[in-house]
């Protein structure tokens, strides 16, 4: 393999499988440079070759999603959501299938979700980025955007304006200053068609996590589910994570307020911004969402992490096995009824 690609492998155990005669080790890849974070693969396999041949094509099929759904870079030959934005107001774009499935998706969400995933929010979420960007690189100097800036990008967010032609497999936005921002739905979306792909090619066993989006791809080899720490928001050292979660062929996705965070006179302003008040939500420290498919996983969590509990608990009620937990800034939980159906150690 030549490709330029961060990997760790760790042996990290030893499981007997069934009456195979076959010994399944546990090995564990993690690379840096998808989605602007961390990937991590644990799977069980034959031998650590065989682990790398699976690593590598699930690694290529997200680098694939990663470039199309990319908002911040040009990649020669490829038509991709940043190219859909430079040609806002100018003409209309051709482009992958991929892009044209993921924005009718967003498409249906912002209808589901009453608007609380709006991949058309992007003229507001480019001015907090920006201004948390140079926060960070000059806390002494760090601000928040003027509210009459983000108001007036605001006016520059009409789902309404972004036309998609299936057909002819084309995007184009009518505002010129509209900006699409796929951060809410793009990630899961891509795991959960790298997870489907890795199925199909027969890879049965395989944890894979992509910067907190994590998707179960069948049971491990002992037939027992995955069990995946769920977040402590408190970065609490001693307690890092509240509940231990069982996965199988599914998937769990969280939005919180203790990442990609910048702090003003002592107050942390993370990167989950309320179409309501232009401003960071501030309900909850976490939330978290499991179900079967990690791009709905994905858009819900930030819908419900943007709403107040009870409307949070409404909408994940119309959608069929899903389950949600909100975690609040005193450390209490909230759960969906069959929320505990999932967790190892039980909810009290």
């Amino acid at each position: 393999m030549n490709k330029k690609l961060i990997i760790l492998i760790f042996i990290l155990c030893l499981l007997f499988v069934g009456c195979s005669s076959q010994e399944q080790t546990k090995y564990q890849a993690e690379f840096l440079n998808l989605f602007d974070t961390v990937t991590q693969i644990v799977g069980y396999d034959e031998n650590e070759e065989s682990f790398k041949e699976k690593v590598q094509l699930i690694h290529d099929d997200l680098e694939v999603y990663h470039k199309l759904y990319d908002i911040y870079n040009d990649y020669e030959g490829i038509n991709n959501i940043k190219t859909i934005n430079d040609n806002a107001g100018i003409k209309p774009v051709k482009v992958d299938k991929k892009i044209i499935d993921l924005l009718v998706l967003s498409k249906k969400m912002y209808e589901e979700t009453n608007g609380y995933v709006n991949i058309a929010f992007g003229s507001v979420l480019n001015i907090w980025h920006d201004y948390r960007e140079k926060s960070i690189d000059d806390p002494e100097n760090a601000q928040i955007p003027p509210m009459d800036m983000l108001e007036e990008a605001a006016k520059h967010t009409d789902i309404s304006k972004l036309i998609i032609d299936e057909e002819n497999q084309t995007v184009y936005l009518e505002d010129e200053k509209i900006r699409l921002d796929v951060g809410a739905i793009a990630k899961g979306y891509a795991v959960q068609r790298v997870a489907d792909s890795a199925k199909e090619r027969g890879i049965k066993s395989v944890l894979l996590n992509v910067g907190g989006n994590v998707c179960s791809i069948g049971p491990k080899p002992d037939n027992k589910k995955w069990n995946v720490g769920l977040q402590n928001p408190k970065m609490d050292d001693k307690k890092p994570y509240i509940y231990k979660i069982l996965l199988e062929n599914e998937s769990l996705v969280s939005s919180g307020n203790y990442q990609r965070y910048f702090t003003v006179d002592g107050v942390n302003y993370h990167h989950i911004i309320n179409k309501d008040t232009l401003m960071p939500s501030n309900y909850f420290d976490a939330v978290s969402v499991i179900c079967k498919d990690s791009g709905l996983a994905d858009a819900l969590s930030t819908a419900i992490y943007n709403l107040p509990y009870e409307e949070g608990l409404k909408l994940v009620s119309k959608f069929e096995n899903v389950e949600a937990i909100w975690v609040f800034e005193d450390e209490s939980v909230k759960f969906t009824e069959n929320f505990n159906d999932y967790v190892d150690d039980k909810v009290k």
